[in-house]
Protein backbone atom coordinates (compact mmCIF):
# COMPACT_ATOMS: atom_id res chain seq x y z
CA UNK A 1 0.00 0.00 0.00
CA UNK A 2 1.56 3.29 -0.92
CA UNK A 3 -1.02 5.88 0.04
CA UNK A 4 -4.61 6.07 2.23
CA UNK A 5 -6.64 7.11 -0.86
CA UNK A 6 -9.51 3.86 -1.17
CA UNK A 7 -7.13 1.87 1.80
CA UNK A 8 -9.59 0.48 4.15
CA UNK A 9 -8.62 1.14 7.78
CA UNK A 10 -9.61 -0.19 11.60
CA UNK A 11 -8.82 2.36 14.46
CA UNK A 12 -9.80 0.91 17.76
CA UNK A 13 -11.13 2.89 20.38
CA UNK A 14 -11.96 5.51 17.79
CA UNK A 15 -14.93 7.26 19.25
CA UNK A 16 -12.68 9.75 21.20
CA UNK A 17 -8.95 11.39 22.16
CA UNK A 18 -6.56 9.65 20.09
CA UNK A 19 -8.36 6.97 18.24
CA UNK A 20 -11.33 9.84 17.00
CA UNK A 21 -7.75 12.39 15.51
CA UNK A 22 -6.73 9.38 14.02
CA UNK A 23 -9.56 8.28 12.39
CA UNK A 24 -10.16 11.78 11.23
CA UNK A 25 -7.01 12.10 9.80
CA UNK A 26 -7.45 8.85 7.82
CA UNK A 27 -10.82 9.73 6.43
CA UNK A 28 -9.15 12.99 5.53
CA UNK A 29 -6.67 12.05 3.21
CA UNK A 30 -8.98 9.01 1.65
CA UNK A 31 -9.35 6.08 3.77
CA UNK A 32 -12.05 4.08 3.83
CA UNK A 33 -12.23 4.18 8.30
CA UNK A 34 -13.85 1.43 10.39
CA UNK A 35 -14.67 3.22 14.03
CA UNK A 36 -14.60 0.74 16.62
CA UNK A 37 -15.61 2.09 19.97
CA UNK A 38 -15.68 -0.12 23.25
CA UNK A 39 -18.86 1.22 25.71
CA UNK A 40 -18.93 5.00 23.90
CA UNK A 41 -21.45 4.21 21.02
CA UNK A 42 -22.79 7.68 20.90
CA UNK A 43 -19.47 9.24 20.40
CA UNK A 44 -18.48 7.34 17.49
CA UNK A 45 -21.78 7.09 15.93
CA UNK A 46 -21.39 11.34 16.04
CA UNK A 47 -18.16 11.19 14.57
CA UNK A 48 -18.83 8.67 11.81
CA UNK A 49 -21.95 10.87 11.13
CA UNK A 50 -19.65 13.96 11.20
CA UNK A 51 -17.21 12.34 8.30
CA UNK A 52 -19.84 11.35 6.42
CA UNK A 53 -19.21 8.64 3.53
CA UNK A 54 -16.81 6.10 4.12
CA UNK A 55 -17.22 5.20 7.37
CA UNK A 56 -18.23 1.90 9.38
CA UNK A 57 -18.76 1.63 12.99
CA UNK A 58 -18.47 -1.17 14.87
CA UNK A 59 -18.65 -1.73 18.59
CA UNK A 60 -17.26 -4.57 21.10
CA UNK A 61 -15.68 -5.15 23.74
CA UNK A 62 -12.03 -6.12 23.00
CA UNK A 63 -11.10 -8.16 26.40
CA UNK A 64 -13.75 -10.58 25.16
CA UNK A 65 -12.55 -12.88 22.74
CA UNK A 66 -16.64 -13.46 21.39
CA UNK A 67 -15.97 -9.60 20.59
CA UNK A 68 -13.14 -9.02 19.43
CA UNK A 69 -13.95 -11.83 16.57
CA UNK A 70 -17.17 -10.38 15.64
CA UNK A 71 -15.16 -6.68 15.66
CA UNK A 72 -12.76 -8.20 13.63
CA UNK A 73 -15.15 -9.97 11.39
CA UNK A 74 -17.68 -7.06 10.77
CA UNK A 75 -14.72 -4.82 10.09
CA UNK A 76 -13.76 -7.77 7.34
CA UNK A 77 -17.12 -7.70 5.80
CA UNK A 78 -17.25 -3.78 5.29
CA UNK A 79 -15.14 -3.90 2.09
CA UNK A 80 -14.19 -7.38 2.24
CA UNK A 81 -10.76 -6.12 3.23
CA UNK A 82 -8.60 -3.86 5.73
CA UNK A 83 -5.76 -2.49 4.38
CA UNK A 84 -4.38 -0.67 7.96
CA UNK A 85 -4.93 -2.05 11.63
CA UNK A 86 -4.44 1.15 14.19
CA UNK A 87 -4.65 -0.58 18.10
CA UNK A 88 -5.02 2.60 20.02
CA UNK A 89 -7.48 1.59 22.42
CA UNK A 90 -6.22 1.05 25.91
CA UNK A 91 -6.49 2.17 29.56
CA UNK A 92 -4.16 3.56 32.21
CA UNK A 93 -5.56 1.02 34.69
CA UNK A 94 -4.29 1.59 37.89
CA UNK A 95 -2.53 -1.71 40.09
CA UNK A 96 -2.03 -0.67 43.20
CA UNK A 97 0.55 -2.09 45.46
CA UNK A 98 -0.78 -1.99 48.50
CA UNK A 99 -3.92 -3.74 47.65
CA UNK A 100 -3.19 -7.40 46.41
CA UNK A 101 -7.12 -7.65 44.80
CA UNK A 102 -6.73 -4.59 43.57
CA UNK A 103 -3.13 -5.25 42.26
CA UNK A 104 -4.72 -8.53 40.77
CA UNK A 105 -7.17 -6.80 39.13
CA UNK A 106 -4.99 -4.07 37.71
CA UNK A 107 -2.63 -6.76 36.11
CA UNK A 108 -5.56 -8.71 34.67
CA UNK A 109 -7.22 -6.09 33.26
CA UNK A 110 -3.69 -4.06 31.53
CA UNK A 111 -2.49 -6.97 30.34
CA UNK A 112 -6.37 -8.19 28.71
CA UNK A 113 -6.57 -4.83 27.48
CA UNK A 114 -3.13 -3.41 26.57
CA UNK A 115 -1.92 -6.22 24.88
CA UNK A 116 -3.46 -9.31 24.43
CA UNK A 117 -6.33 -7.84 22.62
CA UNK A 118 -4.37 -5.89 20.17
CA UNK A 119 -1.90 -9.35 19.95
CA UNK A 120 -4.82 -11.24 18.43
CA UNK A 121 -6.16 -8.23 15.89
CA UNK A 122 -2.87 -8.22 14.79
CA UNK A 123 -2.78 -12.40 15.02
CA UNK A 124 -5.71 -11.75 13.16
CA UNK A 125 -4.67 -9.19 10.67
CA UNK A 126 -1.49 -10.53 10.06
CA UNK A 127 -3.25 -14.07 8.45
CA UNK A 128 -5.79 -11.42 6.43
CA UNK A 129 -2.43 -9.74 5.07
CA UNK A 130 -0.50 -12.66 3.98
CA UNK A 131 -3.71 -13.68 1.90
CA UNK A 132 -3.34 -10.09 0.43
CA UNK A 133 0.02 -10.23 0.03
CA UNK A 134 0.77 -7.46 2.67
CA UNK A 135 -0.19 -5.10 5.83
CA UNK A 136 0.42 -2.35 7.59
CA UNK A 137 -0.02 -2.59 11.53
CA UNK A 138 0.50 0.98 13.60
CA UNK A 139 0.24 -0.09 17.71
CA UNK A 140 -0.06 2.88 19.86
CA UNK A 141 2.31 2.32 23.28
CA UNK A 142 3.63 4.98 25.50
CA UNK A 143 6.89 6.46 26.83
CA UNK A 144 6.18 4.28 29.97
CA UNK A 145 6.83 1.11 27.72
CA UNK A 146 10.57 2.60 27.57
CA UNK A 147 11.25 3.99 30.99
CA UNK A 148 8.03 2.52 33.22
CA UNK A 149 5.34 4.03 34.76
CA UNK A 150 5.04 5.07 38.57
CA UNK A 151 4.57 2.61 41.48
CA UNK A 152 0.65 2.50 41.24
CA UNK A 153 0.70 1.61 37.15
CA UNK A 154 3.39 -0.56 37.15
CA UNK A 155 0.76 -3.31 34.96
CA UNK A 156 0.14 -0.51 32.20
CA UNK A 157 4.09 0.10 32.17
CA UNK A 158 4.79 -3.56 31.82
CA UNK A 159 1.53 -4.52 29.30
CA UNK A 160 2.75 -1.36 27.35
CA UNK A 161 6.32 -2.64 26.57
CA UNK A 162 4.97 -6.37 25.70
CA UNK A 163 3.12 -4.48 22.61
CA UNK A 164 6.20 -2.61 21.59
CA UNK A 165 7.92 -6.04 21.40
CA UNK A 166 5.41 -7.29 19.66
CA UNK A 167 5.19 -4.40 17.25
CA UNK A 168 9.60 -5.17 16.92
CA UNK A 169 8.90 -9.09 16.33
CA UNK A 170 6.12 -8.44 13.50
CA UNK A 171 8.12 -5.93 11.94
CA UNK A 172 11.42 -8.66 12.11
CA UNK A 173 9.07 -11.70 10.96
CA UNK A 174 6.34 -11.04 8.81
CA UNK A 175 8.51 -8.08 6.69
CA UNK A 176 8.84 -11.05 4.06
CA UNK A 177 5.11 -11.16 3.23
CA UNK A 178 5.11 -7.91 2.51
CA UNK A 179 3.65 -6.78 6.45
CA UNK A 180 5.03 -3.40 7.77
CA UNK A 181 4.60 -2.57 11.78
CA UNK A 182 4.93 0.35 13.41
CA UNK A 183 5.06 1.68 17.17
CA UNK A 184 4.26 5.11 18.38
CA UNK A 185 4.87 5.97 21.84
CA UNK A 186 2.94 9.20 23.25
CA UNK A 187 3.89 10.81 26.02
CA UNK A 188 1.18 12.84 27.79
CA UNK A 189 -1.70 13.61 24.94
CA UNK A 190 -4.43 16.66 26.01
CA UNK A 191 -7.55 14.06 26.00
CA UNK A 192 -10.42 13.51 28.71
CA UNK A 193 -7.47 11.22 30.33
CA UNK A 194 -4.92 13.56 30.75
CA UNK A 195 -7.60 16.35 31.88
CA UNK A 196 -8.21 14.72 34.89
CA UNK A 197 -4.45 13.73 36.08
CA UNK A 198 -2.27 16.76 34.37
CA UNK A 199 -1.80 19.75 35.87
CA UNK A 200 -1.45 23.45 34.44
CA UNK A 201 1.64 23.62 36.58
CA UNK A 202 2.69 19.81 34.91
CA UNK A 203 1.97 21.14 31.58
CA UNK A 204 3.62 24.73 31.99
CA UNK A 205 6.97 22.42 32.91
CA UNK A 206 6.78 20.77 29.76
CA UNK A 207 9.49 21.79 26.69
CA UNK A 208 6.69 23.09 24.44
CA UNK A 209 4.47 24.01 27.41
CA UNK A 210 1.76 21.90 26.59
CA UNK A 211 0.53 18.13 26.03
CA UNK A 212 0.27 16.64 22.95
CA UNK A 213 -2.27 17.28 20.84
CA UNK A 214 -3.91 14.37 19.49
CA UNK A 215 -4.21 15.50 15.91
CA UNK A 216 -0.52 15.25 16.40
CA UNK A 217 -0.69 11.86 16.88
CA UNK A 218 -2.47 10.77 14.40
CA UNK A 219 -0.68 12.90 11.52
CA UNK A 220 1.82 10.83 12.06
CA UNK A 221 -0.03 7.23 12.43
CA UNK A 222 -1.70 7.93 9.01
CA UNK A 223 1.87 8.58 7.91
CA UNK A 224 2.85 5.11 8.82
CA UNK A 225 -0.63 3.83 7.86
CA UNK A 226 -0.12 5.16 4.08
CA UNK A 227 3.14 2.71 3.53
CA UNK A 228 5.45 5.63 2.22
CA UNK A 229 8.13 4.87 4.56
CA UNK A 230 8.44 0.88 4.46
CA UNK A 231 11.62 0.74 5.67
CA UNK A 232 11.18 2.36 8.81
CA UNK A 233 9.11 -0.81 9.63
CA UNK A 234 9.92 -2.26 12.89
CA UNK A 235 10.43 1.75 14.32
CA UNK A 236 9.01 3.33 17.37
CA UNK A 237 8.47 7.20 17.31
CA UNK A 238 8.13 9.12 20.61
CA UNK A 239 5.49 11.55 20.42
CA UNK A 240 6.08 14.04 23.61
CA UNK A 241 7.07 17.29 22.97
CA UNK A 242 10.25 16.56 24.03
CA UNK A 243 9.13 15.81 27.25
CA UNK A 244 10.62 12.78 27.39
CA UNK A 245 13.64 11.77 25.11
CA UNK A 246 15.72 8.81 24.54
Amino acid sequence: MNGLDGAVALVTGASRGIGAATASALHRQGANVIVHYGSQAGPAHRLASELGRATHVVGGDLTDPAQLERVWAEALAWHGRVDALVNNAGGWIPSPLDDKQAWNDGWSLNLALNLTAPAELCRLAIGHFRQRGGGIIVNVTSRSAHRGDDAGHLAYGAAKAGLLALTKGIARGCGRDGILAYAIAPGWVATDLAAGQLTAEMAAGMPLGEPTPPEDVAELIAFLASGRCRHATGSTVDITGADYVR
